[in-house]
Order: structure tokens, then C-alpha cells, then sequence
């Protein structure tokens, strides 16, 4: 399976491990499955950290993406032709840019997103694959 990250699982992840559900756990750790974060997250985190809404714990953003590939996630970029097929996202449940982008993200490659954002979630009915544990 391919799973793509919300920004909050990858942080999770890295700096709060406790805030992950055993068999989420499992699942992010097994060599079958492809465990992906976004460009799109790192962005997210830089923007919220120069902006003093996010504070990470002796970690700098520009550190997040090494400490990424070094847990096996891939790191996706962001592709031109996710950017410029963007526009048939219709649903608006959810306002948030960079959510909405990660969601179109996964729409579109056939990820399967993993987040607790209740909001995100009713994007099924788009398309979208939701981990559910």
C-alpha cells in the first residue's frame, strides 16, 4: 500500500511517536507498505514555524526532510501536473491550502492519506482514500 502523511502524522512521527496508534505503528513500519510525506508539508511546517504558530522540539524545518528519508519515508515533490489539475478538487469542506493540496495529492496518485481531520475525511466521497485503522 502507498500512504501519503497529513502533516501533523509526519511531526507525530518524528518528534511525538506516543501520539501514534499502535497498529498505525505497525503499518508505517512495514517494508511493504510505501510511507510518503510531501514537499507540501515541509512547506506547511517552515511557513507555521517563521509565522511562531508551530514550535518543534530542537529541530530546525530544514532539518525535517533528511530526518524523513532517514525513518524510509519518500518524499514526494510537488508535481506541476497535480498543481495544474488542482482545479477539480469541487468539494469544500475543508479551507486550509496546504490540507487541500495533500488531499488532491493523494487523489490523485492513489494514496491512501493518513490523518485525524474530520474535515479531510469527507473528501471520500471525491475519491479519496482514508486510512482508518
Amino acid at each position: 500500500m502507498k500512504y501519503l502523511l497529513d502533516t501533523h502524522y509526519m511531526l507525530w512521527s518524528i518528534l511525538d511517536t506516543k501520539r501514534i496508534p499502535g497498529k498505525l505503528k505497525d503499518t508505517l513500519t512495514d517494508p511493504k507498505n510505501l510511507v510518503i510525506v510531501s514537499a507540501i508539508s515541509f512547506w506547511e511546517v517552515s511557513l507555521k514555524n517563521s509565522l511562531g504558530k508551530l514550535e518543534l522540539q530542537n529541530v530546525s524545518p530544514q532539518d525535517l526532510p533528511a530526518i524523513c528519508e532517514e525513518m524510509s519515508f519518500l518524499i514526494e515533490p510537488l508535481h506541476a501536473s497535480v498543481c495544474s489539475s488542482y482545479h477539480q478538487l469541487k468539494a469544500t469542506w475543508h479551507k486550509d491550502p496546504f490540507d487541500r493540496m495533500l488531499i488532491w495529492t493523494a487523489i490523485t496518485n492513489n494514496y491512501t492519506l493518513i490523518t485525524v481531520d474530520e474535515n479531510v475525511m469527507k473528501y471520500k466521497s471525491e475519491g479519496l482514500k482514508v486510512y482508518t485503522g
